[in-house]
């Protein structure tokens, strides 16, 4: 009952507000994804749940970065499936101008899918990266450094996951839902994405050292 009563108060908020509901879920999923990141990179540090000076503090700083790219990209990724869904119909409209009941076109499915990956995959992996930099305050030497290491193994492993996903997302559910399908689904994958920025953060921040004691040594 509690289900039906949640969908029931999304359904409602999204008919009125729905940019902002989309945001909001997207945004407190994305701070979720993070923390569970975070509690399993502490878990890494510390497996027998002792208290141990390697283990790192949680960075409620770091969640809250993830809270706001999650919340700015909610409203992009929802207009983004109001585009698909009008240029890529499923069904075929009807006699007075909607769309029908009849047989799903595969073609249509599969264009959603392929301008999702193709389009979309690529330019949000982009704005993840270089907001979280921003964020973080890393200059642009740290940026690309961070592109460079982590977009193709990033993009390449999207492209093994999320075309499964995007063929349920736009087959079975209804236009409302898909971002929070969508972000439900990716939970793992920002939970994937966190721990990847941090160790590409942790490896910078080792080169930086390098780099400092090697111009200590020339002068």
């Amino acid at each position: 009952m509690s289900s039906i009563a949640l969908a029931r108060v999304y359904q409602q908020s999204f008919e009125a507000h729905p940019w902002t509901t989309l945001a909001i879920t997207n945004g407190a999923l994305s701070a979720f994804s993070d923390v569970v990141a975070q509690f399993t990179q502490r878990a890494i540090c510390d497996p027998k749940g002792r208290d141990s000076h390697d283990r790192p503090p949680f960075d409620l700083t770091r969640t809250a970065r993830f809270f706001a790219f999650g919340f700015s990209m909610g409203p992009v990724i929802g207009r983004w499936n109001v585009f698909l869904e009008k240029n890529f119909p499923l069904r075929a409209p009807s006699l007075t101008g909607r769309h029908g009941k009849g047989k799903v076109s595969l073609k249509a499915l599969g264009k959603r899918v392929a301008a999702d990956q193709i389009l979309m995959a690529p330019a949000g992996l982009a704005l993840f990266l270089g907001s979280m930099g921003i964020m973080e305050g890393r200059d642009g030497r740290h940026i690309q450094e961070k592109f460079r290491d982590l977009y193709k193994p990033l993009i390449i492993t999207n492209w093994q996951v999320w075309p499964l996903v995007q063929l349920v997302n736009f087959r079975f559910m209804p236009l409302a839902y898909r971002v929070p399908f969508q972000s439900s689904c990716g939970v793992f994958w920002t939970l994937y994405l966190s721990l990847a920025n941090s160790r590409e953060n942790a490896q910078e921040d080792r080169r930086d050292q390098l780099r400092k004691t090697l111009d200590s040594q020339k002068a």
